[in-house]
């Protein structure tokens, strides 16, 4: 446990962040920086807590199983006394927890995330895109196979993906988003293994659009009342793992009309809520992106925001305690990049002829901004180098 003296008055709304990596420490400099008292919890060695802005910090037990995550957020309330806080969560497991715990925190937090019946549709990818299809959101074709039984109904060509329809269940058993099959008796063997390790009913078999990370966008918004009120596009230039890239390593700002139309087509249709970020990929082979993820919480790179425009964690912080939001819109071509995931990548890019290293190197040297090394809050980023075994036995990093 780690606590300091908050920088305001006791009657001021801090943010509880539940979840302390690169993401979480986003979310602890974006309004630390600016005074705002922050109290972080994680059930992992993370770097959020070694921040200069990071007032209250704890490590507890457990944070996957739901009432577990709920009875952690409670007992830091009355621990710290963050009674009127704004919740923050990181991973999608704390979203659906919280979602549905939804009546029971708001009688001590500020709960941003929307009600179950709007998290359903970001949350089991099955509802995903049952809802983009009628909408007339393009994706990628896929099958509920349910179980090796069903795989008669897949009638598309190899290569396929194997995906969970719920995250974080297949994540952390395999620290994978997807395995590829190149051939019917691969996608077999996969899917009965996938089955056996989070059911036969969560198992989705999707046809694999080509290309890796850099056919890869998003639309990222905060959105409130059917509009964005600020909002970012981008293209993921490089990712970790390259082909299902769990999570983002070199991001730039972009424009697209379709991907903003599309996204939120589908974030009015869900009547959604707060931070969001939706997931496209670009198929070569016709131009058109169709969706893959919707994330209902802050995401990798949101950090991008900040310095493209919109900040988005404390727009977000400020339309919780009633305070006037502008509207804004991301400037075109700003970079983010991680160092730590970037650099296996780059070097993995560069050995098989990829990309030139002298082209790699720029890429590093212009970079708007870093998702962890900062000067004026050096710790995490020593913290982050010493965690690297641990974080990759842990997550796969």
């Amino acid at each position: 446990m780690r606590r300091r003296a908050p920088t305001l008055g006791a009657e001021t709304a801090g943010a509880l962040v539940v979840g302390g990596d690169y993401q979480g420490l986003g979310i602890i400099r974006s309004l630390g920086r600016r005074g705002i008292p922050t109290c972080v919890i994680d059930d992992e060695h993370s770097i959020g807590r070694f921040s200069r802005y990071a007032t209250y910090s704890c490590r507890v037990p457990g944070l996957r199983d739901d009432t577990a995550a709920v009875d952690a957020v409670l007992a830091a309330v009355q621990r710290f006394g963050l009674d009127g806080w704004v919740l923050y969560p990181t991973r999608d497991e704390h979203v659906a927890a919280f979602a549905l715990a939804r009546e029971r925190l708001s009688e001590v937090l500020r709960v941003p995330t929307p009600p179950w019946d709007v998290v359903r549709w970001a949350y089991d990818k099955r509802n995903t895109y049952e809802l983009a299809e009628r909408i007339g959101v393009p994706t990628p074709r896929w099958w509920l196979v349910d179980g090796v039984d069903g795989l008669e109904k897949v009638d598309g060509e190899p290569p396929w993906a194997i995906k969970p329809a719920i995250k974080d269940h297949f994540v952390y058993e395999t620290k994978a988003k997807a395995w590829r099959a190149d051939s019917r008796e691969e996608l077999r063997q996969l899917v009965v293994r996938a089955s056996g390790l989070v059911g036969p009913h969560e198992v989705l078999v999707q046809e694999l659009i080509p290309g890796n990370g850099e056919n890869q966008h998003a639309y990222c918004a905060f959105f409130r009342e059917g509009e964005a009120v600020a909002s970012m596009v981008v293209e993921r230039r490089r990712q970790h793992p390259p082909e299902f890239g769990r999570a983002s390593t070199y991001v730039r700002t972009i424009e697209s009309s379709r991907l903003e139309e599309w996204s939120c087509r589908l974030l009015r249709e869900m009547d959604y809520y707060g931070l969001v970020e939706v997931e496209f990929k670009v198929d070569p082979r016709d131009g058109q992106p169709k969706l893959l993820d919707v994330n209902a919480r802050t995401w990798g790179y949101h950090t991008l925001g900040a310095c493209a425009g919109p900040d988005f964690s404390y727009l977000l912080y400020r339309d919780q305690v009633g305070l006037l939001v502008a509207g804004d819109r991301a400037a075109l071509g700003r970079t983010w990049l991680r160092l730590a995931t970037d650099l296996p990548v780059g070097v993995l890019e560069i050995l098989r002829r990829q990309t030139r290293l002298r082209d790699y190197v720029r890429t590093l040297r212009t970079a708007s901004t870093e998702a962890v090394f900062a000067r004026d809050d050096p710790l995490p980023g020593l913290a982050e180098v010493a965690l690297i075994p641990y974080l990759a036995l842990r997550r796969g990093f």
